[in-house]
């Protein structure tokens, strides 16, 4: 495999090594922005038959890369591909997003829960990250990812997406011991799965804590950010005599960023409630910050967008340790234009603050 990377400037922001400019990705960038993504999906037949096949996957992660000149790619895969190896049942139902079949609804389903054999269960992922990383020849890092535990074990209590997360937040508040095997389950997989990756070829891997936000103070550090702190400790460090770096985001966490600094990832993800500037004061140099552009920025003008990059890049001010990114994922609903006028504002007003 090729291990020098022509562009490194996003692995080396991750661990606040001087850059030229500041690094630019955006979550969900492989999605239905794209028509060429579209166009992938239908030949697939399925979000899960996309999923599943490493070459359509390859082909979904390169797609924004071929278009815009973004500082790293994000593996093209799902969350959920966990709780469907655990034997949940993962479907998709047309406008109504994912479903189990199978959800965690008493105490037999939940003790009953096992960790999947990665290497049999996953492969279709592994596979695509070897793949993937062969494609890109260097060009960019990749980028591996999980669900955290909590926010796996939301869908799979839920038996799907949730406006109130009654269910989930019923069990553990009434049978806490059953909720923290769910999350005991889930972190090993976690793990285990993200280490899987890494020796497949993910140079960096972000854990997406996307509903812990949803907690109360306590019950954030007692059911999701000890378990986001198992994963980090369980994380391979090293890989061919290059660190890789961890994110962790929470979506909604902008109240615990010491905390979630403090779990030992490389960087924090911010959504767009807080203040860049603000964060960075908080966390000192303890760890780089990813974020935190509002979404539907990208549904103004180009010189809205260029005016909002600009606001971002001084508030974090000068200096490495940012990496720009949107402070959640691309709507479907983006004018594709309008991603490259963000990507182009970015490379070019960030090189002032270096």
């Amino acid at each position: 495999m090729n291990f020098k990377l022509k562009n490194d400037t996003f692995l080396r922001a991750l661990l606040h090594q001087p850059t030229e400019y500041t690094p630019i990705w955006m979550m969900r960038q492989a999605g239905r922005y794209l028509p060429e993504y579209r166009e992938t999906r239908k030949q697939a037949g399925s979000f899960l038959g996309l999923c599943k096949n490493p070459d359509y996957a390859t082909e979904a992660t390169l797609q924004p890369l071929e278009r815009f000149p973004l500082d790293a790619a994000i593996l093209f895969s799902d969350i959920l591909t966990v709780p469907d190896a655990m034997g949940l049942g993962l479907y998709f139902s047309e406008g109504e997003g994912p479903k189990f079949k199978r959800p965690l609804r008493d105490a037999a389903a939940i003790k009953a829960l096992r960790v999947p054999d990665i290497g049999k269960d996953l492969r279709y992922v592994t596979d695509a990250v070897t793949q993937i990383r062969k494609a890109l020849n260097g060009s960019v890092p990749l980028i591996g990812f999980s669900g955290s535990p909590f926010t796996l074990s939301c869908y799979m209590v839920e038996g799907g997406g949730s406006d109130d997360y009654a269910k989930v937040k019923t069990l553990m508040y009434n049978e806490p011991k059953l909720m923290h095997h769910i999350l005991e389950v889930t972190t090993q997989a976690v793990i285990n799965y993200l280490n899987a990756q890494i020796e497949a070829g993910a140079q960096a891997v972000m854990i997406f804590d996307s509903w812990g936000g949803v907690l109360s103070h306590a019950a954030f550090h007692e059911f999701s950010l000890a378990y986001t702190h198992r994963i980090v400790e369980g994380l391979i460090k090293e890989k061919d005599g290059l660190k890789i770096p961890s994110i962790v985001f929470t979506k909604g966490g902008g109240l615990w960023l010491e905390s979630i600094a403090n779990t030992g990832c490389d960087a924090v993800g911010l959504d767009w409630n807080i203040d860049i500037g603000i964060a960075r004061q908080r966390v000192g140099n303890k760890v780089a910050l990813q974020g935190n552009m509002d979404p539907a920025v990208l549904f103004a003008s180009p010189d809205a967008i260029y005016k909002e990059v600009e606001h971002i890049l001084g508030s974090y001010g000068y200096g490495s340790g940012h990496v720009f990114n949107l402070g959640h994922g691309i709507s479907q609903h983006t004018d594709p234009e309008h991603a490259a006028a963000l990507v182009k504002a970015v490379h070019e007003l960030s090189r002032k603050y270096h």
